[in-house]
């Protein structure tokens, strides 16, 4: 569920609200990917399990456009502690399993994350984005 904004309303994603706790962990109330492990926005799932959600990206760039997230609210890959690596390490072994589940773990595919705003950053929650399908 990426969305497409203007620099102005991206920096309003950024998740500065008061904290909340779900089953996945603690998540903030205007992070749009903490509402969605909240399941109080909608996503298409396509993988979840007690740490990880793995969502079809709402405008997607290549014919497979997935968005692993840890359920966990992470602003960014910048502000990660050293007790994030599993976590991270874990969001790459699902990319892994998504290669293989799509048929594209020998024929290739992306796995990008882009940090803060000069990176590319529009949701302000540690994400990755799983493309196949298409180079670009």
């Amino acid at each position: 569920m990426r969305v497409s904004l203007d620099e102005d309303l991206a920096a309003g994603l950024r998740c500065d609200a008061a904290l909340y706790t779900t089953g996945g962990g603690v998540v903030t109330r205007d992070c749009v990917f903490c509402r969605i492990v909240a399941r109080e926005s909608p996503a298409d799932i396509e993988y979840e399990d007690d740490e990880i959600l793995v969502f079809k990206d709402l405008y997607p760039k290549a014919p497979i456009h997935l968005l692993v997230i840890p359920k966990r609210h992470i602003e960014s890959i910048a502000t990660l502690a050293p007790e994030d690596t599993p976590l991270m390490g874990r969001c790459v072994q699902i990319a892994k399993l998504l290669g293989e589940r799509t048929g594209y773990a020998r024929r290739g595919y992306r796995l990008a994350c882009h940090c803060g705003p000069e990176g590319g950053q529009v949701v302000y929650h540690v994400h990755f984005h799983f493309t196949a399908g298409r180079r670009g």
